[in-house]
């Protein structure tokens, strides 16, 4: 499994919105029960997306701006940036084919 790096309001605009390759964006936190059932997956998927899908990890609670600009309620929330805008989200527990299925199309 890959390690996902986590970024912040210091630099998402530069790792995810001036990203040139799609950018799957986990918000979580470390309380989440959800969030932790996830994990392996989104860590399984950077993987195997590596050099096609960049995957990044936000901490809901360190990064209240970033929540509040995207209107993110409540997590774990996945959110498909390309070319700085969102294509994606997807709310709540998602199994690994679901999100494949939601992700490929923007490959």
């Amino acid at each position: 499994m890959t390690d996902v790096k986590y970024v912040t309001e210091a630099d998402f605009q530069q790792e995810v919105i001036g990203a040139t390759l799609p950018v799957l964006v986990d918000f979580t936190a470390v309380w989440c029960q959800p969030c932790k059932m996830i994990e392996p997956i989104v860590k399984d998927l950077a993987g195997e997306w590596e050099g096609k899908v960049k995957v990044v990890k936000l901490d809901a609670d360190q990064n209240p701006k970033i929540m509040m600009k995207y209107g993110v309620m409540g997590i774990p929330t996945l959110m498909l940036f390309k070319g700085g805008a969102i294509k994606e989200r997807m709310v709540g527990f998602q199994s690994k084919e679901k999100l494949t299925a939601k992700v490929t199309p923007h490959v």
